[in-house]
Order: C-alpha cells, then structure tokens, then sequence
C-alpha cells in the first residue's frame, strides 16, 4: 500500500473544504484534499447568505466566482397569502455585506474545486476515506480510489468537511439526533420559461402553505429555477401515496396560488430529490488531531439558508486553529472553536423553531413594520449570528416570543374593540 504525507488531510472538496484548504494553501501549509464523488455533481443549499462572502473573499476564492455571473441575492421575500414580507441585506444592523448569490450548486462548488486546484492543491475526486486511526494529533487516514486502489495519507491535522457524508461522525461514532422536529424536503429544476421580467423574475421566494409547510423559488442566471417543498416528513410523505417524488413535487406546486401559474406545467430537468429527516447533529465538533465542520457536524433546516454560512465559518475557524496549532500554539478548540461554532448554531436554532411555532412568521407580516426590529432580523438572516451588538442574537432565545405575544394581544385587543 502506498503513503503519502502531509500537514493537513481536508475530507471532501465542497465549499467548507474548499475555503479551508485554500486559506492553509495561502499560508504556506501542505494540504491535501480527498472527494468521494465526481464533480460538478448534484447538491442542495442554492440559496446563500451574505456572511459567506466574508469567507471567500478571505480565502481567495471571490474572484473566481464573481467571474461565473451567478444570479445576486439582494433579499429574499416571504409570502402567505395576501401578505408579503421583503427583507433588504443593504437594510440591516451592523456592518457586512449587503449582497450574496442564488447558485446551481453543481456549477458554483466546481467553480471552487477547480480554483483549489488551480491554487496548486492535490485535489482528488473519486476517492473515499474508508478508515481513520489516531495517535495524538497524528493521524493515518486509509483511502480507496475509484480503481479500487488503497493508499495511507499521514497527516498531522485532519478537517472533516465531508457534509452529508458525515466521515468522521460515522467512523468514531461522534452522531447524535438533532433538536429539530423531523422535516423533508423535495426539490428539482426547472427551465423558468414563464419567468417574469425584472426583479419578480429574479427574487428569492419563499411561499408558506401552511405554518409548517413551505415552498421555496430560487432563480439562477442561467434561466433555470430550482423549486422545493418543506415541511414535516409526515405531510410531506402524505403528498405522494406512492412514494413518487415527482407526483410529490407537483402536489406541492398545486398548493401555490402565487406560483402555480408558473411552475405547474413546466417539465422537470431532473428527477425531484426527496431529502428526507435532513436536520443532524454531533457530539462534539473536535477532537484530538481533528475537526468537524459544516454539515458534517451540524445542519438545521433550509428555511434561512444558514447550511453554507455554517459550512464556511466553521471550515475557516477550523483552517485558522489548525495553523496556529501546527505552528506550536496550544488551542483551547472547546472554547475558539466548538462553544463560537455552536453559539451561532443556538441562534439559528431559535429562529428555525420559532418559525415553525408560528412566533417568527407574526413578526415577519406584522403590520405596521417596525423597521428597527425589522433591520436587527434581517441581520441574522443574512448570517451574521455572532454578533452580540445585536439584540436579536444576544437575546434570540427570549426576544422573538415575548415580542410575538405582545403581538397577539394587541390583535386580541383590537377584535375586542372591533
């Protein structure tokens, strides 16, 4: 069998593993990267959020894809029924960017993957990590390529950006159930030939259904749309009795007054995908010689579009300690890494499950708007959930229900008057 050595083994070539790579490439650090799959391949989570900008920009990765032209996100718009709510990046509290992308993930992480390598890092696809063992930091990761080929990767750091892979999770058995309630999602891609012009034809949507059901319509450059349904794994079960993911995605079509006209005739690019009970967690995000990051360690819900602010803040932070410690630093990972990691994953965590309480969405098409409280949600949409300037993150797991009840009393009042 054969060996190879490097400073740093990164475990999948997605975004997380992309910027983590890229930024130790950029300080000098000998770095490797292994990928299961052939890229570009098919992946959700088309929809970002400005905070992720911060990361590509600092790993050098910007230029690259600002090249691609991929759609601009400059909000996102929510609807039920009659009413809308629209929240402007460039209308927010605090500093960061008022600007992101809506992406065919399959073009934007092969983007990624080629600019790593054209960085002069070994990227290889089509490889799969089947074995880890540790001895302190040390570590001896065993991979098998798609000839059947094994080899020995020695590394003294390892970053376990695998997502839905969940490597190092599965190998040293560190998964754990999520929080969440169970959900499931079904998406595909259309050819937007009903598309409208201007920025309806452009816009980020997200239609409710029902409290808990969701239908979301995301736009790309390219002339294509991605449409999906969320919802709990239940209802979404319910919608095909058969099973059949198409028939499913087309019910879900049918239940959008706003959308129907639209999406209700046009074809499927490719046969829907049914995610199901996606949320996934871990017991910790660290350990000796390792760390997780992005989906391989946490991943909420789609409902805000958190998976890749926390796939590219975790896969820096990690890139970031994992210098420092080559460098003979002593890194306290529970403190720098998981309790930063997790505070903002306790945020989002709120405001996903005050969504589907219904708390979140009276404040979202309350009206009249307040535009403070407006400006300071519209900033943890937009990712940026370590802030603690900002009371809708300091206080997130108090601020939305006490401010949703106060709501609901005053509508109480008023039908008594009426």
């Amino acid at each position: 069998m054969s060996k190879e050595s490097v400073d740093v083994l990164v475990i999948g070539a997605g975004p997380s593993g992309c910027v983590s790579s890229s930024y130790l490439k950029n300080n000098n650090v000998s770095v490797k990267v292994v990928e299961k799959t052939k890229f570009p391949r098919l992946v959700v989570g088309e929809s970002l959020i400005p905070r992720v900008m911060d990361h590509f920009e600092e790993a050098g990765l910007f230029p690259a894809l600002d090249k691609m032209g991929f759609e601009k996100k400059l909000g996102a718009r929510f609807l039920r029924g009659d009413e809308v709510c629209i929240f402007d990046f460039s209308n927010k509290f605090g500093q960061g960017w008022d600007w992101t992308w809506q992406v065919p993930r399959a073009d934007f992480d092969n983007t990624l993957a080629q600019e790593v390598i054209n960085k002069g890092i070994d990227l290889e696809f089509e490889t799969e990590v089947i074995d880890i063992r540790f001895d302190g930091t040390n570590s001896v990761t065993t991979v098998r390529n798609k000839d059947g080929e094994t080899k020995e990767i020695h590394a003294k750091f390892v970053i376990d950006s695998s997502g839905y892979g969940r490597v190092l999770p599965r190998l040293l058995d560190l998964e754990k159930p999520s929080k969440l309630s169970p959900h499931s999602a079904i998406f595909s891609h259309v050819n937007d030939i009903n598309r409208e012009p201007g920025e309806e034809g452009t816009l980020i949507s997200f239609d409710i259904i029902e409290t808990e059901v969701w239908l979301w319509v995301i736009p790309f450059s390219n002339g294509n749309t991605s449409v999906g349904i969320v919802g709990p794994t239940e209802y979404i079960d319910k919608l095909s009795e058969s099973g059949d993911a198409a028939e499913a995605l087309r019910k879900a079509i049918s239940l959008s007054d706003y959308y129907v006209k639209r999406f209700g005739e046009v074809d499927f690019l490719f046969e829907p995908k049914h995610l199901k009970d996606y949320s996934c967690s871990v017991k910790s995000l660290f350990g000796d010689g390792f760390a997780l990051t992005g989906n391989a360690s946490e991943f909420l819900d789609p409902v805000f579009s958190s998976g890749m602010a926390f796939a590219t803040e975790s896969g820096m932070l990690a890139a970031k300690l994992a210098l420092r410690q080559l460098n003979g630093e002593k890194i306290d990972w529970q403190t720098e890494y998981s309790d930063y990691i997790l505070y903002g994953v306790d945020v989002f965590t709120t405001y996903v499950k005050e969504w589907y309480t219904g708390n979140l969405q009276e404040l979202f098409f309350h009206q009249p708007e307040n535009p403070d409280v407006k400006k300071k949600i519209c900033a943890v949409l937009a990712g940026y959930v370590w802030n603690k300037d900002n009371p809708f993150v300091k206080k997130h797991d108090t601020v939305i229900k006490n401010l949703a009840n106060l709501i609901k009393l005053e509508k109480q009042e008023q039908q008594k008057q009426a």
